[in-house]
């Protein structure tokens, strides 16, 4: 009997397979070795990986440019400027939390390998996402995401609080799965296939008497996704876990789950499912109003620094929903663009709170954050162009980032959302106008120390917010970027 062997384009696996790679040795090494691997090697091991996935990503993009965008394995995996870029900012991102951990975990007295193992597997499931051109790829990538992030959530096994909220995720995320997987059987029903590509071609040419099963498989879809990224109202279990995982955690899992899922979900509902975007864009169009108004609103109210970000983060998952809805080209490089510059400047937040912290990771008050910048104006100083970045002050990458998926939706007939969203960051921006404040106003508490700073994570705070700046007033790189990204998309 003859088995046929899909043709399968290496260099477009290869960030995944590296990232898996360097999982297994670091695995392995670990089952060999007479004791527990030090801190440093295990660091420096995470770090080559990730630093030889973003330069695979040069060859890969120069690769895409002169060939053309691709799939591979059987059609399940895209391989285009999206995925490239989307993976690039995922690496970045995996990098930037590897510098902070280590930092992390020499102040709480973790040794081993078991903290970059996980990350590594986690980043793998982002970017096998972000490159899924079929459902089940895309439930796969998920799937080894999120398995990766529960254990991540629980790993401070010294607070109590780290191990609820991984229960937490678990539970919500297994139906958040549950519910993906029934969306693909049904999305299947309808059209015959689960690949993206196969099922835009089939609704292209088809015209459908009875889309009652596609417009429930889409629906189901996009509440599996829409949990992911913590939209209204599937974003009771964020505040929780943010609060009870460790910083570093929370920061990577805010950065790589967003790129990787508003890729996946873009491939989705954007691109197979663009001809029925009259089941989903209605949706689309509620959930974007209340994540950002109820992310914003109940961030007015809030006491610690984590659950306030928790909620800062729904109000961006709201606006990159906005870039979503324009089902358009312009909208779909506003999204890329977003989550492109939105993940290295949430981890250089979470940093800097990974330092205010403290030893057993406990100080988030927002008195901790009273008189910082007074105290310390490098540390003070940084955290304000992070948290004025998040807010889309001009100058910074937030700003344009907010005001591109505004322009691509009020391009797209969306003038009233638009209005509506820009209501929301007013609010938003009032939430950081005052922490921002509470940085620079006299600090009352005798009891107030200075907040060491060890090098990585310092390097992570600096590039964070001397990109934000930087990127912010010389838009035209990244910009350009995720334009060109956009052009080489499939299907």
């Amino acid at each position: 009997m003859n088995i046929s062997l899909p043709s399968i384009n290496y260099l477009a696996l290869a960030p995944v397979l590296t990232m898996v790679g360097g999982a297994l040795i670091l695995l392995f090494a670990t089952a060999l070795s007479a004791g527990r691997l030090g801190r440093r090697l295990t660091t420096s091991a995470a770090l080559l990986t990730g630093v030889a996935v973003l330069v695979e990503t040069f060859f890969q993009w120069s690769y895409v440019v002169h060939h053309g965008a691709t799939t591979t394995a059987a059609y399940a995996i895209a391989f285009d400027g999206f995925s490239v870029v989307a993976t690039a900012a995922i690496a970045i991102g995996f990098i930037l939390t590897t510098l902070v951990a280590h930092d992390w975990s020499a102040r709480e007295g973790f040794v081993g390998a078991e903290f970059h193992i996980l990350a590594l597997a986690a980043t793998s499931g982002a970017m096998v996402m972000a490159q899924a051109n079929d459902l089940i790829v895309i439930f796969l990538g998920l799937e080894i995401l999120s398995i990766g992030l529960y254990v991540l959530v629980a790993f401070d096994r010294h607070r109590a609080s780290s191990a609820e909220a991984s229960l937490k995720y678990f539970l919500l995320g297994g139906f958040a799965s549950a519910i993906f997987i029934y969306g693909a059987a049904l999305t299947y029903g309808a059209t015959g296939s689960t690949t993206l590509s196969v099922i835009a071609t089939f609704l292209t040419g088809t015209f459908l008497i009875k889309n009652g099963v596609l417009v429930a498989g889409a629906g189901l879809l996009l509440v599996g996704f829409a949990f992911k990224v913590a939209a209204v109202p599937f974003h009771l279990w964020a505040p929780d876990v943010y609060e009870g995982a460790p910083s570093p955690v929370t920061g990577l899992m805010a950065a790589i789950v967003k790129v990787g899922a508003f890729t996946a979900v873009l491939r989705v509902l954007a691109s197979a499912l663009g001809t029925s975007a009259y089941a989903w864009r209605p949706i689309v169009w509620v959930l974007v109003v209340l994540t950002t108004f109820a992310g914003a609103g109940l961030a007015l109210v809030q006491q610690n620094i984590k659950r306030l970000l928790a909620y800062s983060s729904i109000t961006n998952a709201g606006f990159i929903l906005l870039g979503l809805w324009s089902t358009s080209p312009r909208g779909a490089a506003a999204t890329l663009y977003y989550v492109l510059t939105y993940a290295p400047l949430i981890i250089s937040t979470f940093a800097v709170v990974t330092l205010v912290g403290g030893p057993g990771d406990t100080r988030h008050g927002l008195e901790n954050y009273r008189g910082l910048a007074r105290r310390q104006p490098w540390l003070g100083g940084c955290l304000t162009v992070l948290l004025l970045a998040q807010s889309g002050a001009p100058f910074t990458t937030g700003f344009f980032a907010k005001y591109s998926v505004v322009a691509a939706a009020i391009g797209a007939g969306g003038a009233i959302l638009g209005a509506l969203v820009m209501l929301a960051a007013a609010i938003a921006a009032y939430v950081y106008l005052r922490l921002v404040l509470a940085l620079y106003a006299e600090d009352t508490d005798d009891t107030a120390v200075l907040v060491p700073v060890p090098t990585g994570t310092g390097l992570v705070i600096t590039l964070g917010a001397a990109s934000s700046i930087l990127f912010g007033v010389w838009v035209g790189p990244l910009v350009n970027l995720a334009h060109h990204a956009t052009l080489l998309f499939l299907p």
